[in-house]
């Protein structure tokens, strides 16, 4: 599901309240990692996560948003936000 510039500016909106809730190490994208966004995401489906200080944070959080099904929303600077519909009913109606 591709996200079009109403639904990406929505969700932005509505994550930016939130907190990180996965953070990434020097390690990067370990397994363990993974899980965790994979488990937030899964129960919350709008998550922000802080990425490494390094370059190429924006690919870290490609790789990430990929790694679990999910669409990236936005970077800006080290946190990125991740949106991952719910199967059975999602909490959040994107507008069209």
């Amino acid at each position: 599901m591709a996200l079009n510039a109403k639904q990406r500016q929505f969700l932005k909106a509505e994550a930016h309240a939130l907190n990180p809730v996965v953070m990434l190490g020097n390690d990067g994208l370990s397994e363990n990692v993974i899980k965790e966004i994979a488990s937030s995401i899964e129960h919350h489906e709008l998550i922000k996560i802080k990425l490494n200080a390094g370059d190429g944070r924006k690919e870290q959080a490609a790789q990430a948003a990929q790694a679990v099904g999910a669409e990236l929303v936005n970077v800006v600077g080290r946190i990125a936000i991740l949106f991952k519909q719910n199967k059975e009913g999602s909490r959040f109606i994107l507008p069209r």
